[in-house]
């Protein structure tokens, strides 16, 4: 059998689909999200699929409709004389740039805006700041295209939790972050669409605090499935991959899924939703055909350890005792936050094991 080609670490939906990997098919999420808000907000952890997802839906809004072909979006998009138009998108990936430095972030900002000022033919005034130049990109590409604007927003977190070691700093970041996206309210007329993804949610979001509209669809059933890889699209998606993996390790198939299912799927990110495989790790299970700890491997983000030795933490002893919160509590990450369930939690270190009428969560560790 020929061997398929998996996506191990690949973001971009385009190259994903030109290239012939392999993809599970998320778009149906996409189109509910499309069709029923606009502003939205999600968290997951670090290899979880949300640069894809961004990826995906700068491509559906750039009306890119052959990458679609087969897809589900396709089908529920086949009766809308509206669909498939092109948008202009402003896209943020802070996933590439250093931010230690103290205008690292207003550098990265402005070279966005610089590329954007050219692409719709408006001066560069060094005497506006940051955010009023934002507001006439926003202005300037809605009127020059008859289309409102999308915006998505990847890993805004990134220039904060890089600097977590530098509280003068984050606080800067933060203030930086409030004034350039306070437009995303003001300038809503020019608006269509916006996504915003991160690790941490940063006590709700308070660099978004002027978007009050922003949903939050972290915590939502519906939406549970939208990042990771559900049992159902890995049986359905993998089973050949799955097949051969159980050969070379000289298990049955019913033992290799049973291995893989204890191994990987222990993420739940809602109260009743569906479970969902780290990607990440289960792609490169299936690449390598062998079980691993590849997530981990990958490395523990520096700042997760800088804030547990901060607070003389020791991990060992959730071992020890059942972790209880709430959606509350769950989201509340700040950087004088004495509890750091939050932070596990939303750096995917635990996860959500049960759920009580009461509205109390309880957590451990992932694949335990």
């Amino acid at each position: 059998m020929e061997e398929r080609k998996l996506p191990v670490g690949i973001q971009s939906f385009e190259q994903i689909v030109q290239d012939k990997y392999l993809l599970i098919d998320k778009t149906e999420y996409i189109y509910k999200l499309v069709h029923t808000g606009k502003p939205y907000f999600l968290s997951r952890p670090r290899r979880f699929g949300k640069s894809l997802l961004l990826s995906t839906m700068k491509a559906y809004w750039e009306g890119k409709r052959e990458l679609f072909r087969g897809l589900a979006i396709e089908r529920l998009e086949q009766d809308d004389p509206e669909a498939w138009q092109k948008y202009p998108v402003l896209y943020f990936d802070f996933n590439g740039n250093d931010y230690q430095e103290r205008d690292s972030l207003e550098s990265a900002l402005n070279a966005k805006l610089m590329l954007w000022e050219e692409q719709y033919h408006t001066l560069t005034d060094a005497k506006l700041s940051l955010g009023d130049r934002f507001k006439r990109v926003l202005r300037a590409a809605s009127e020059q295209t008859g289309k409102r604007c999308v915006v998505l927003v990847d890993e805004y977190d990134k220039p904060l939790l890089e600097t977590m070691g530098n509280r003068e700093l984050v606080e800067h970041n933060k203030a930086v972050f409030k004034g350039f996206f306070s437009s995303l309210k003001s300038e809503d007329a020019y608006i269509r669409f916006v996504f915003i993804t991160g690790v941490t949610k940063f006590s709700k979001v308070s660099i978004f605090s002027d978007l009050n509209q922003l949903e939050d669809i972290s915590f939502d059933d519906d939406y549970s499935g939208l990042c990771g890889i559900t049992e159902e699209e890995m049986l359905a998606g993998f089973k050949p991959e799955i097949e051969r993996m159980a050969n070379e390790r000289s298990i049955t198939l019913e033992e290799c899924i049973g291995k893989l299912r204890s191994t990987y799927d222990g993420y739940h990110f809602s109260a009743d939703g569906v479970g969902v495989y780290n990607p990440y790790s289960l792609l490169s299970a299936l690449q390598k055909r062998r079980f691993g700890n590849f997530w981990f491997e990958t490395g523990t983000p520096a700042f997760l350890v800088h804030r547990l030795k901060e607070m003389d933490f020791d991990v060992r002893q959730f071992s020890e005792k059942t972790i209880e919160s709430t959606e509350t509590i769950l989201s509340d990450y700040r950087a004088d936050n004495p509890d750091p369930v939050p932070l596990l939690y939303q750096k995917g270190y635990l996860t959500v094991t049960d759920y009580d009428e009461n509205g109390i969560y309880t957590l451990g560790f992932p694949n335990s």
